[in-house]
């Protein structure tokens, strides 16, 4: 079971990067959609604040925000595969059931990678430096990519219960609260207690501090609590819970599609 899984999943990712070639418009925006939010908040936020190499706090940041920008692209040709009858058809052939969702996501982790290469060479160009070893390094993209992961399934989950391309937009203002009320632009500290708070707890709050961490950028004022003193901890735990509520959750409502009507 588990080799029909590898091949089919495999085969439905190369169905999804099939479509980059008919689609290299889509693919280019995915990609400087997140260097022009890069560029903007660069330039706009820290132009204005008084804070000496901000752009060394706020890119990686930006990068941890990044993870949580772009589901709806594959939350979308997902409904559409819904509606046009094309995940029926997969259903009715011998194979994983499974793969479908395991390529989507595959096909989306590796657009997320060549996404990642992209804000690290134009944070580069913007002022920004890794001050860490190499391996650091790695390890900050690994946490980047992890976080993508657990926020794709999320999006995979709530996009099969939306089940049409248009509600997708209104699923997708779930991200904006996670992506904000946290330390991607600003420390925890200088926000109201109870905001300061969640911002600490925040799933993108541990990526965006652990990843400063490791590329050896300022964590000016982000406090000395639990969750701050173990970002790096957070940073893994906090995927992996979420990898483990959606990714039976996905699967199971996926498998239910053709016994609800959906």
């Amino acid at each position: 079971m588990s080799t029909h899984l590898l091949t089919d999943s495999w085969t439905m990712t190369r169905r999804e990067l099939a479509h980059w070639r008919r689609q290299p418009v889509q693919v280019a925006v995915n990609l400087f959609f997140p260097l022009m939010m890069l560029v903007m908040f660069v330039y706009f936020i820290g132009g204005g604040m008084e804070v000496e190499n901000y752009e060394e706090y706020l890119v990686p940041g930006m990068f941890a925000l990044n993870m949580a920008f772009g589901l709806e692209s594959t939350m979308v040709a997902l409904t559409q595969d819904l509606n046009k009858g094309v995940i029926d058809r997969f259903r009715s052939i011998p194979m994983s059931q499974s793969a479908v969702l395991v390529g989507r996501s595959l096909s989306d982790m590796l657009e997320s990678a060549v996404g990642i290469v992209v804000l690290v060479l134009s944070g580069l160009v913007v002022g920004w430096r890794a001050h860490g070893s190499p391996a650091e390094g790695l390890a900050a993209v690994g946490l980047l990519l992890l976080l993508r992961f657990a926020m794709l399934w999320a999006g995979i989950f709530l996009a099969l219960v939306a089940g049409r391309p248009e509600l997708v937009a209104a699923v997708q203002i779930l991200v904006w609260p996670v992506a904000f009320f946290s330390n991607v632009f600003n420390s925890p500290d200088t926000m109201p207690a109870w905001m300061g708070t969640v911002a600490e707890w925040n799933p993108m709050s541990a990526t965006a501090r652990a990843v400063r961490e490791l590329f050896g950028n300022p964590v000016w004022g982000e406090g000395t609590s639990w969750a701050a003193s173990h970002s790096l901890l957070l940073a893994v735990v906090w995927p992996l819970a979420l990898l483990a509520v959606f990714f039976p959750l996905a699967v199971r409502r996926y498998r239910a599609l053709g016994d609800d009507g959906s």
